[in-house]
């Protein structure tokens, strides 16, 4: 990973356009080959970023992060105070505790809880910052991104509005709607989710785990 902090100015240049006024900022460049701008602030959501796969070019004073759509992530550096690179090897990847584990894999075995007709296409369905829990299809094709909780936060959503922004560039994959699936959803990240088109279920935990009895005793 490479950290470099920066006075800049950035400008995205593709299906929309954005620009951020010079100041300080955390550039970041992942092995990955992601390049995102953070600000000393909105805890871990970027300003702007590039998904990979995409290449960095490099020049005096100037950086144009291009992917395969030909979007341009374009960092313009006036003063360069820190340029550090950390190898951080195989990250070993988030563990769920007992019960979010095993409610991600109950919820697999049972889309339907979702609404009639869902479909389940995979679990950890991967994206360029994680693994979505699951990955589904209504009754009608349309995918939908579900994540699963024990308790339902404002940092849960946010994490899954992360994943529907990167997944809705997918042109296999778009629309992508999205769904908040908890035991517990607290009020204020049902504000959230419902502001942001996000659907919350609330889920029987006991309940899935009787429907996983019966199928384990049918025979």
């Amino acid at each position: 990973m490479r950290l470099v902090i920066a006075k800049c100015s950035v400008d995205y240049v593709g299906r929309l356009s954005a620009h951020l006024p010079s100041a300080v900022r955390l550039v970041m460049v992942k092995a990955d080959g992601s390049v995102s701008i953070h600000a000393d602030d909105r805890a871990y959501k970027p300003l702007n970023w590039m998904s990979p796969p995409c290449k960095l070019q490099e020049a005096p004073g100037v950086w144009k992060v291009v992917n395969r759509a030909g979007e341009e992530l374009r960092i313009t550096l006036e003063e360069i105070f820190q340029d550090t690179s950390y190898e951080l090897g195989i990250d070993p990847g988030l563990v769920k505790d007992g019960v979010e584990a095993h409610l991600q894999e109950l919820l697999a075995a049972h889309p339907e809880t979702f609404g009639e007709g869902f479909t389940l296409v995979r679990r950890e369905f991967m994206t360029a910052i994680g693994p979505v829990d699951l990955l589904c299809r209504d009754a009608a094709g349309a995918a939908v991104a579900v994540e699963v909780k024990r308790r339902g936060e404002i940092d849960g959503v946010e994490q899954l509005t992360r994943y529907l922004e990167l997944m809705n560039r997918d042109p296999l994959l778009t629309p992508v709607t999205g769904i908040f699936a908890a035991q517990e959803i607290k009020p204020q990240a049902r504000v959230l989710a419902t502001d942001r088109g996000i659907r919350c279920v609330v889920v029987d935990y006991g309940k899935l785990r009787g429907m996983e009895r019966d199928e384990l005793t049918l025979f």
